[in-house]
């Protein structure tokens, strides 16, 4: 009897097992409620599909995933007749979004509101995320609240149409902002206060004319997490680990909306090194030999930056040996009952590293091989990190690209084998025109031309032009080729007819017919040096103005027509980029001789130099320097128009083109046998929205120079100087320019121009 209605009940379960499977199957899904949302959304939430079953777990799923759109208000979930029902209301689409009340760049600005609304996607016809407006409206708050403009309210007016479309409002009640009456730091004994709140850029207001501009007093949380880490750096970089913060009180007056901040330090002691101790694989290096690594020695002041810089270099060493992934852990370890530590650095060298690939990606113009030559790595041969560097600030170089990027990655397969993938941005490096520019030297020009220094991607140079303007007339052709042959060789050869009329550039009256060609060689010295020479043979027709030929009686009555000139030119350069180059310098030095078998005798000596240094994290120093000699030999003078002039855009800033030096008794510059120009510039990277900041520089610089009649006759006089602001921008169509310079050394009779735009400036 038990045994039979045990039977009967294990029936009953299957039974009613399976009613229950076939009764929460899904067949089919409807969704109701939905606008903007399309029902192949929310299918892509869902855990389940048509012909599954549906549990709870699963149904309390389905609710969770959903919710976690955020795009619906209501959401209620069934199953009906095997019909899984889902029905929903959509939160409202965004109608407009505006931040209202607020002063243009007192704490934020139109493009905050756009980022602030792009980042939180509060964007018209987009589904609102109350999540999102919340989080937008606390870091509004926080970002009025982190620079002192504590009473500020800020609340939201919204309206729901009945098309279920928002519009939302931020209106923002500004209050004026609280501005710092002291900054105080104790506990110092080591350093004096004074030296310390340097690290602050702010503090107590200036004396009131120069607070006006300074804004010394403005309290910003940014600027002053930035100081605490400034001032944080300073004690660990002198040797004092120890080093903490006690206690910070940011204290708000609201009477007088006034702050005060008080930073309360503990220095402790200031530690030495006790010796330094290598630990690991050494391969062989000696404790000395790794020692001259370091820019410390035992009894030194524990100095942490100049320790990351020798361990940084001692890698260095050992990546150029083939070890790329080297690991260099440091540690120190007390002398009991002294401030004195002992270094140890563990030296785990890995595999040794060979080259797999290299593999070149965006150089949709120029040339695999353009590229390849530039490399002093080659696949197969061992890692060196020394020669990747070197390859990439070559390939910088060539000024193909306006950026040059480099990759590591290590092999899937081989642990001893690394590809390199190298990626560029092209950039304009040549135009096919036909049209009218303008030149600060030469006005308004009608030209037609090529001008490409990467012609069909081959690295080569042609230039071939047809101008004509109310100053010169010429038609060119010039072709080089820099890697003439396996060696890396260089030739150029070029054709040119040109007429000036000199008046028309505010020079002399004259007018000068020349017609001739030119040809050239250059060997490489060195990686980074060449040697190029150079011949040029010309016919020349000069006919002067009436007050010219009175003064130039020589040159503008001799018949004398042809100018045979040879140039020896040495270059170096070893700067890591072409357009904006951060580091390393460029030198070169020109001789010029008019040879005999001419008609004119004369000797020019051209020299210039560049020196690009970074300093202050982002920025860059430059210094540049100019000196250019003329004469003539054998009893000739330098024809006159064979000169140097200065003034200008490429010169002196600030002053008219060509308008330095002696003048004729009719005001026209005479030029001058020797000229010379000093510049130093600090450029800095500006960050627009929309542009890189690598890609757009603002440049102050300061140039002095000037122009001497005879090499012999130089005065101090003679000099002039100017200080302005440059902003470059390396474009897709090459770089542009534009200056502002004010004289602050020059004559009364100088001509001045503060403002010019410059095609293919650079820093």
């Amino acid at each position: 009897m038990k045994k039979n209605l045990f039977s009967l009940l294990l029936v009953l379960f299957v039974y009613s097992t399976n009613i229950s499977a076939n009764t929460n199957k899904i067949e089919s899904i409807k969704i109701t409620g939905l606008d903007t949302v399309s029902r192949g959304t929310v299918l892509a939430y869902l855990p389940i599909e048509i012909g599954d079953n549906l549990n709870i777990e699963t149904l309390d799923l389905l609710k969770a995933n959903l919710n976690s759109t955020n795009l619906f208000s209501y959401l209620k979930v069934g199953l009906e007749n095997n019909v899984l029902e889902i029905s929903v209301k959509e939160n409202p689409t965004i109608k407009y979004f505006e931040i209202k009340g607020f002063k243009e760049d007192a704490v934020i600005s139109e493009n905050i509101v756009e980022q602030i609304s792009k980042n939180y996607d509060l964007i018209a016809g987009k589904v609102l995320i109350k999540s999102n407006l919340d989080k937008a409206l606390k870091d509004l708050k926080n970002l009025y609240i982190s620079n002192a403009y504590f009473d500020t309210n800020i609340s939201i007016k919204s309206h729901v149409d009945s098309l279920n479309r928002i519009g939302v409002e931020i209106i923002i009640d500004e209050s004026s902002q609280y501005l710092i009456n002291s900054l105080n730091i104790s506990g110092n004994d080591k350093f004096s206060t004074e030296d310390l709140l340097d690290f602050f850029d702010m503090g107590p207001p200036d004396f009131f004319l120069i607070n006006y501009f300074t804004e010394n007093d403005h309290f910003s949380k940014g600027e002053y997490d930035s100081g605490i880490e400034k001032l944080k750096s300073f004690y660990l970089a002198n040797g004092y680990l120890d080093f903490k913060l006690i206690n910070q009180k940011i204290v708000n007056n609201n009477e007088n909306k006034k702050i005060d901040i008080n930073i309360e330090i503990y220095e402790g002691e200031q530690y030495k090194i006790g010796s330094i101790v290598f630990t690991g694989n050494l391969l062989g290096y000696t404790k000395e030999s790794l020692l001259s690594f370091f820019d410390l020695k035992v009894g030194d002041i524990f100095e942490r930056k100049k320790i990351v810089s020798s361990i940084d270099s001692i890698q260095r060493e050992f990546q150029n040996k083939g070890y790329a992934f080297v690991s260099i852990d440091s540690s120190v370890k007390q002398i009991e009952q002294s401030n004195t530590l002992d270094l140890i650095v563990k030296i785990e060298p890995d595999n040794r590293i060979f080259i797999n690939r290299i593999e070149i990606s965006g150089n949709t113009r120029t040339q695999d091989d353009v590229i390849r030559r530039k490399l002093k790595i080659l696949e197969g041969q061992q890692y060196t990190a020394d020669f990747i560097s070197e390859s990439i600030n070559s390939i910088k170089r060539l000024g193909f690209f306006s950026n040059v990027e480099y990759k590591i990655l290590r092999h899937t397969k081989n642990s001893d084998k690394v590809d390199i993938k190298i990626e560029v941005t092209e950039t304009k490096t040549g135009e096919f025109s036909v049209g009218l520019s303008h030149s600060n030297a030469t006005g308004a020009a009608l030209n037609a031309g090529v001008s490409q220094k990467n012609i069909f991607g081959t690295g080569n140079t042609l230039n071939a032009s047809l101008s004509n303007s109310s100053a010169v007339d010429e038609l060119s052709f010039y072709f080089k080729d820099p890697y003439f042959n396996n060696l890396g060789h260089t030739i150029s050869y070029g054709l040119f007819d040109r007429s000036l009329d000199a008046s028309n550039i505010d020079t002399a009256s004259y007018t000068l017919d020349e017609s001739g060609m030119n040809f050239g060689y250059g060997i490489p010295t060195s990686e980074f040096s060449t040697i190029f020479g150079e011949a040029r043979a010309s016919n020349i027709n000069l006919t002067c103005g009436t007050e010219l030929a009175g003064y130039e009686v020589n040159d503008c009555s001799s018949k004398d027509n042809l100018d045979f000139s040879f140039s020896l030119t040495y270059a170096h350069d070893t700067t890591n980029d072409y357009f904006f180059a951060t580091d390393g310098s460029s030198s070169s030095i020109k001789s010029i001789i008019g040879v005999p078998i001419g008609d004119y005798k004369y000797i020019k000596l051209e020299a210039s130099h560049k020196n690009y240094s970074p300093v202050f994290n982002d920025k860059v120093l430059k210094f540049a320097s100019r000196l250019n000699i003329g004469s003539g030999y054998g009893g000739s003078d330098l024809p006159f128009y064979k000169r140097y002039h200065e003034g200008g855009s490429s010169s002196v800033r600030g002053f008219d083109f060509n308008s330095l030096g002696a003048k004729y008794s009719n005001d026209k510059p005479k030029g001058g046998e020797l000229s010379f120009l000093t510049s130093v510039g600090i450029a800095s990277p500006l960050n627009i929205s929309g542009i890189e900041g690598k890609n757009i520089k603002v440049i102050g610089f300061i140039d002095a120079g000037g122009i001497s009649e005879k090499v012999s006759s130089f005065e101090a006089d003679d000099i002039r100087s100017s200080v302005g602001l440059q902003f470059t921008w390396l474009t897709p169509i090459g770089p542009i320019g534009m200056h502002l310079a004010e004289p602050i050394i020059k004559k009364s009779d100088d001509k001045t121009k503060t403002f010019s735009f410059e095609l293919g400036s650079s820093f």
